[in-house]
């Protein structure tokens, strides 16, 4: 099966006249062009591997192979997140590390083969450990605010002594593609490198837009970019992609700037895209035959053969010999990685999810449970330096319930520090610091403002160690106040109580406690997961039970009283040991049953403390206890935790009686109108007595 653009490749360097041997053209320029060789036979190979069932991704890089001149002139300890068409710089930052074999290591990506360096053939992406390449597999510019947060992270590990992956002279390699530039979380990432850098933070950050003009099938304005981006605040090069020598010269300019000035730059590389979008793909539906063959001039590979001829350094002959020596070695890379063992069970596919054991501290706090937390958070912080606490109002005003408060003053500015406004920024900036060493604790304000960041732990922080196969990782513990029971105040945006998007996740951690004592001790066993595996863990705080001192009127009995606690992930917390019925709840419907509990003969409370993974051994010994099972759950009754609570116990074959009480499938008005959806105790309590009688 032969390409167009192969065809016309071929055609168009045989009809080359040789120059005059010269030495003007820079030497690295040979050595560039062998990678733009290899990056173009791999897309080729890729599409044909496809075409015979052997191959199962074909995105290719053809058209971008200038980003090999921006591998070039960077150093491989760089870290670099990169677009999905830089399959050249790829290739080229490879060829400077002995013995590394990038052919091999993309084939086996695109044939899914199990010994793939990075994904170990759970995707077809762009990653090395070995070469600072950070794979990326989730969606459009969500990689972004990661890329800020790795920035932010270079210089503060060095300051803070963390023993960082990455030199502190590192600069951070960002791309993207021009459609991608529009998204809302690139945005974002943008503005936030300039807040920081209005700040004087250091962010060395390169971003680097490879602009092809056209997105799938939607044309991006020709001047779009440009107009745009050079007066966005930060400093702006340009560089004609398909011209080796200027991308050589212009990402070498913005790569040493960046490096001295420790400031964000935006590196516009104009490209070309060829082929289409993918093998799937018929470009003739959107592009007229005359558009798609005007596009072959700016053909970077064969610019670069142009060049080479010109100055005398290769005749049209040896191009065309070296255009054929790089296919036969992608065909044999390509055989290679098809006769490799695929994965070949959920177990082998899995494995980068499988948990490893976590030991869960004994933990002693005293107070509420916002006190608790905010003891819990000093004495990690206290242990470990690589802790950061970071978020909305969380610094000098110790959050907007007073959880942070003083660890500002006593861990100072370094540690504990407020953030721009914008939860995909603050997510970012733990997607980043994690991968350097630290132990970030991002507090996310109100549950309902998760949502507006919720792809930043989707589709990057839980697959990090999936699609890296654990070489990387980006621990972190997410603090979200959440939750409804504030008596009328705030409305729906400050008493969210829908759970349904964070509870299958796969890998992810989510803890929620309804006390002072448990909420330290899981907060503890969250960072030991961080530690042991780079876990992610979402951990929902109850906003009504912040301040709570009493389970009944006067009694203290919700205050922690120093007793040491232990929190294993996926164990719950059980109260009595009635025969009659067994209450399952978590979080404010805790001690509500146990209020209805107190008023009933025989009943024990389980407090599931974790909603993910569910403490289902002791779900199914409690719920066998008694026969009698009645769920209380404060979210909503469509996609709420008492669904998958059910669901534990029939799989775990269950045969006694299952009953559920939660709130209504509603937005949480304001005032006492909330009442009126919520879940509340006196329906509690009828269920109960409906479910022994």
């Amino acid at each position: 099966m032969s390409e167009p653009i192969d065809e016309h490749f071929r055609a168009a360097v045989a009809a080359l006249r040789p120059g005059r041997p010269n030495d003007s053209l820079p030497a690295v320029v040979l050595d560039i062009f062998d990678a733009q060789l290899g990056s173009r036979h791999l897309d080729l190979a890729a599409r044909r591997l496809g075409a015979q069932g052997q191959g199962f991704y074909s995105i290719g890089s053809s058209g971008h192979e200038g980003s090999a001149g921006v591998a070039a002139v960077l150093r491989v300890t760089d870290p670099a997140l990169l677009h999905y068409r830089s399959g050249a710089f790829y290739v080229q930052r490879a060829n400077m590390v002995p013995g590394s074999s990038p052919l091999l290591d993309v084939m086996s990506g695109v044939a899914a083969a199990r010994d793939e360096p990075i994904a170990g053939g759970r995707h077809k992406v762009l990653g090395h450990q070995g070469l600072s390449v950070i794979p990326l597999t989730s969606t459009i510019a969500s990689h972004l605010p990661r890329a800020v947060g790795l920035a932010f992270g270079i210089e503060r590990a060095a300051r803070l002594g963390i023993d960082s992956p990455w030199p502190s002279e590192s600069i951070v390699i960002c791309g993207f593609g021009d459609a991608s530039a529009n998204h809302s979380t690139a945005v974002g990432a943008f503005n936030a490198a300039r807040h920081c850098a209005h700040q004087h933070l250091p962010l060395p950050l390169l971003f680097v837009c490879e602009d092809n003009g056209i997105g799938i099938s939607v044309r991006t304005p020709p001047d779009w970019i440009s107009t745009v981006y050079s007066r966005s605040g930060m400093r702006y090069f340009h560089a004609d992609g398909s011209d080796i020598v200027s991308v050589l010269s212009v990402a070498a300019e913005a790569a040493d700037w960046v490096r001295s000035s420790r400031q964000p730059a935006f590196l516009h590389l104009r490209t070309v895209r060829l082929m289409g979008h993918a093998g799937s793909d018929v470009e003739s539906a959107y592009r007229t035959p005359g558009e798609i063959t005007a596009d072959y001039a700016r053909d970077p590979v064969l610019r670069t053969a142009e060049l080479l001829v010109s100055h005398g350094v290769l005749t049209p002959s040896q191009v065309l010999d070296r255009y054929s020596a790089k296919q036969d070695e992608v065909a044999a890379a390509a055989a290679e990685a098809v006769s490799r063992p695929k994965l070949a069970s959920a177990t082998e596919v899995m494995a980068p999810l499988r948990p490893s054991p976590v030991d869960a501290p004994a933990v002693s706090v005293s107070g509420t449970l916002a006190q608790g937390v905010n003891q819990a958070l000093a004495a990690l912080m206290e242990s470990d330096p690589s802790v950061l606490v970071f978020g909305e109002d969380v610094a000098r005003k110790g959050g907007v319930y007073g959880v942070t408060r003083g660890l500002h003053k006593r861990f100072g500015p370094a540690r504990v520090f407020d953030t721009v406004l914008d939860e995909q920024s603050i997510l970012g900036m733990a997607l980043g610091t994690g991968m350097h060493g630290f132990l970030p604790v991002p507090e996310i304000q109100y549950l309902a403002y998760f949502h507006n960041a919720a792809d930043q732990i989707r589709g990057e922080a839980s697959t990090m160690r999936f699609f890296s196969n654990t070489q990387f990782s980006n621990p972190m513990i997410v603090r979200i106040a959440g939750y409804a029971y504030q008596k009328g105040f705030g409305g729906h945006f400050h008493n969210d109580n829908s759970v349904a998007a964070l509870r299958d996740i796969p890998g992810v951690v989510i803890a929620s406690p309804s006390r002072a004592d448990d909420a330290a001790a899981m907060l503890h066993t969250c960072a030991a997961a961080a530690r042991t595996d780079g876990r992610v863990s979402l951990f929902l705080e109850p906003i009504a039970l912040y301040h709570t001192k009493d389970l009944h009127p006067g009694d203290s009995a919700w205050l922690a009283d120093g007793t040491p606690v232990t929190a294993p992930i996926g164990r719950a917390r059980v109260y009595g040991s009635g025969t009659a019925l067994t209450i399952v709840s978590f979080a404010n419907g805790v001690p509500m049953s146990l209020r209805v509990a107190s008023r009933l003969p025989s009943v024990r409370v389980l407090d599931l403390r974790w909603l993910n993974p569910l403490p289902v051994a002791d779900l199914v010994e409690h719920a066998s206890a008694t026969g009698q099972v009645l769920v209380v759950d404060e979210t909503r009754r469509t996609g709420g935790v008492s669904e998958s609570v059910f669901t534990a116990l029939i799989d775990a074959g269950f045969k006694g009686s299952l009953t559920r009480v939660t709130s209504e499938d509603c937005f949480i008005p304001l005032g006492a109108a909330a009442n009126h959806v919520l879940l509340d105790e006196d329906t509690i309590e009828k269920a109960a007595l409906k479910a022994i009688e």
